[in-house]
């Protein structure tokens, strides 16, 4: 591994693992409303990205995707699942739900593969049609166990995926892309802030001390682990980058059963397990494809016949 693509991972784990624990920073804001957390992160995020492209001059991407109606229709779409997809985590985190966001993100994998046949019309391996069956019957299990259908978990991979998907289809790096789509929600973010201020059970009069600090630092902590994502994505193999996101899932499961407290019955493990199982297939299954595809671009060598 060379200097470069070694920065990029360690980039890509410092990214993942802030964004693990970001669910501690949440923490810090329970009992504040959580819709109108989302506004003060779109907000303070904007400002934030919208310095950095300022700095590095790179408007003209930008201003140049708001002339196409198809990119602009789709930076709306990224626009509007990623702030169900914020706005669904934040809850669950104020609400003592941090184990089901780990299982939204462990799912969210299998939901952007899934998405992929349907939408995209791949062709899905053996093995990627019996991860599927698993992460069904995890599913069925939870929803059977705790007589609920884990909707956290499902809306968080739904969003997630979706958000992945349509993002591809936008042509802009991620920094670009994420300052367009807070650029579109930005006028509601600011509208649900003011919000709060006429209101008499507001954030603003409900906010204390170190509140004021962790909600000025929401656009920090949401745009660099980005940045550093948009460095590693650069220089390291996505058969090397897609693992290690399973970092985040796994500090929210962590943190969920050991830091929260939060309960973690035996079929709430059997379904975790199903959910692994499934992860542990489509990896094997997208390492295999790639050693293949090494193999296959490997040059063959003639053996040359002695002279003479």
């Amino acid at each position: 591994m060379g200097n470069d693509q070694l920065r990029g991972l360690q980039a890509a784990v410092l990214a993942y693992t802030i964004w693990g624990l970001l669910t501690i920073y949440w923490k810090q804001l329970t009992g504040l409303d959580a819709v109108e957390l989302i506004g003060w992160r779109l907000s303070t995020a904007t400002v934030f990205m919208v310095a950095i492209l300022s700095v590095t001059g790179r408007w003209q991407a930008v201003r140049a995707a708001f002339t196409e109606r198809s990119t602009v229709l789709r930076i709306v779409l990224a626009s509007v699942l990623l702030t169900l997809n914020w706005t669904t985590y934040v809850w669950a985190v104020v609400n003592d739900r941090v184990i089901e966001t780990a299982l939204g993100y462990f799912l969210a994998p299998l939901g952007t593969m899934a998405l992929g046949v349907v939408v995209l019309g791949e062709r899905m391996t053996p093995l990627k049609r019996v991860s599927v069956a698993f992460a069904l019957v995890a599913v069925v299990v939870l929803t059977v166990a705790n007589d609920r259908v884990p909707w956290v978990a499902l809306a968080l991979a739904a969003t997630w995926s979706w958000y992945g998907l349509t993002k591809r289809r936008v042509p802009l790096d991620p920094v670009e892309s994420l300052t367009s789509e807070l650029i579109v929600l930005v006028l509601p973010a600011v509208a649900l802030v003011a919000g709060g201020w006429l209101r008499a059970d507001g954030i603003p009069d409900q906010a204390a001390g170190a509140d004021w600090a962790f909600l000025i630092g929401t656009g920090a902590i949401t745009a660099i682990p980005l940045l550093l994502f948009a460095f590693a994505a650069k220089r390291v193999p996505f058969t090397l980058l897609g693992p290690t996101n399973y970092l985040v899932p796994i500090i929210n499961f962590l943190l969920g059963w050991l830091a929260f407290d939060e309960p973690l019955s035996p079929s709430r493990v059997a379904g975790f397990v199903l959910v692994w199982i499934a992860l542990m297939l489509v990896t094997t299954d997208m390492l295999r494809a790639r050693r293949d595809s090494d193999a296959a671009a490997q040059p063959t060598t003639i053996p040359t016949r002695a002279a003479g």
